[in-house]
């Protein structure tokens, strides 16, 4: 019985490449304040602002540099 993290491979004449991954650490947060980021509506252009009633940073097409200022257009 193989543990978790083994593989056994057994062949007699073909010759078998196999490589084996195991996932690695997470990586640092989004920011070193613990804060999450909500891109899930991101659009083309998206601005990140921070929703401080969601405690959330938020990059959506709401705030995009379209519509940044009435008619604007960068």
């Amino acid at each position: 019985m193989s543990s978790p993290n083994s593989v056994t491979v057994s062949q007699v004449s073909d010759v078998t490449t196999v490589e084996i991954t195991t996932q690695g650490p997470q990586g640092p947060s989004f920011a070193s304040s613990g804060k999450s980021l909500n891109d899930s509506n991101v659009v083309d252009g998206s601005i990140v602002r921070f929703n401080s009633s969601s405690d959330t940073f938020i990059a959506d097409s709401t705030v995009t540099v379209t519509n940044i200022v009435d008619g604007g257009n960068f």
